[in-house]
């Protein structure tokens, strides 16, 4: 969309994924021009932004975490009221394995929200075909997010408030001008554009991508592996399940397909977030591993006797990783860098345009969320 840009900007926003689109859509909301780069077309499989169905929850064994959704439910109000579609759907949310269970009661009822302890025969009995091992705490304002249409709502809020959308246009470059306050010039293959400022939004692609941009600062390691994931059909069709996460032998998130991704029945789907499968985003295959497979099913033989235990579809995504869990959102100089990674940033995305636009107009990052902070040693994020 656009012809080459002919004017500076007051910021060039790099990948439309749910970081990049939501901050573009704030940014235009504050009146601010803004630039939108993608290097594929807006909803494109290839990164971590995809699909119909993630996690929504509150629970966290982390208080800063649980304030921090409670923050994000204020946004996403404030996203589906502009954009006049709903993007949730709540479902409750079970926390299994006593210890977890525990500790997210005493915590979520520290900070006033619902929540009670069940046993094991009162979550099957709650709902038949789950049977698990242990007390479960469930929270009921849980559920999935529609990230296909988180993007799609942020993109066309931001274009109808003037942003300049390019798709199929890569970043190759940036040139910092000097002095500081002169901003950035924005390099593609066949163009360049001034800019005050550049949110380099790149998901997965940001550990290769800062390697060649001459103004990146040094960040705290990142790594990308591929994300695992299998739907499994419900046996009762009727059945309404809330999402689950597990953190047992192995940790394992779950949640209700979304209407675009499980197939045509109602279905269940299903990750193993602490499987090994490093790779970078240029090279990375899309081979479903079959140890996360095989990990995946035994789950579901013996704790969820209501679903088939023949996946019905499988896909991958990608997850770009800190070593605490904790996100990266961070100025130096004109340029942003956001990387809302580990797996749990999807939660929330219209919190982070607020939190990335904030930094755009000159305020400080959450010492959790800084280069060199506090968090990125002390920090528990995803892990949690």
């Amino acid at each position: 969309m656009g012809s080459e840009p002919s004017r500076r900007y007051d910021v060039c926003v790099v990948g439309a994924g749910l970081a990049g689109a939501a901050a573009a859509r704030e940014l235009t909301a504050r009146g601010r021009s803004v630039l939108l780069l993608e290097q594929h077309a807006v909803g494109h499989v290839h990164g971590s932004s995809h699909g119909s169905s993630r996690i929504y929850r509150r629970a966290y064994l982390d208080p800063f975490y649980v304030g921090l959704t409670g923050q994000a439910a204020d946004e996403w109000d404030r996203l589906e009221a502009d954009a006049g579609v709903p993007l949730r759907t709540v479902t409750g949310g079970l926390d299994t394995g006593t210890e977890r269970a525990r500790g997210v009661l005493e915590l979520l009822t520290a900070t006033g929200l619902p929540v009670e302890l069940l046993s094991a025969a009162e979550v099957t009995e709650r709902w038949p075909g789950i049977e698990l091992a242990g007390e479960s705490a469930f929270h009921p304002d849980a559920g999935h997010l529609d990230a296909d249409a988180t993007v799609r709502a942020c993109v066309d809020l931001a274009v109808a408030a003037g942003a300049d959308l390019h798709e199929r246009t890569a970043l190759t470059a940036l040139t910092r001008l000097e002095p500081a306050a002169g901003g950035v010039v924005v390099h593609t293959e066949g163009w360049s554009a001034h800019a005050d400022a550049v949110v380099v939004a790149a998901g997965a692609w940001l550990p290769e991508l800062l390697g060649g941009l001459a103004v990146a600062p040094t960040l705290p390691p990142l790594w990308v592996k591929q994300q695992e994931l299998f739907h499994f059909a419900h046996r009762d069709p009727s059945a309404a399940w809330p999402t689950l996460v597990d953190k047992g032998r192995v940790e394992l998130y779950m949640l209700g397909s979304g209407p675009r991704d499980g197939g045509p029945a109602p279905s269940y789907k299903i990750g193993q977030f602490d499987s090994e499968s490093a790779t970078t985003a240029s090279t990375r295959d899309g081979v479903i591993d079959d140890r996360a497979r095989r990990v995946v099913r035994t789950y579901v033989e013996q704790h969820l006797p209501g679903l088939d235990p023949d996946p019905t579809e499988e896909a991958s995504c990608l997850f770009t990783m800190t070593g605490d869990g904790d996100f990266v959102l961070d100025r130096v100089g004109p340029v942003v860098i956001a990387s809302p990674c580990s797996g749990h940033g999807a939660k929330f995305a219209p919190l982070l345009g607020v939190l990335l636009a904030d930094l755009v107009d000159g305020a400080a990052p959450e010492p959790r969320f800084a280069f060199r902070g506090a968090g990125r040693t002390t920090g528990v994020g995803a892990g949690q």
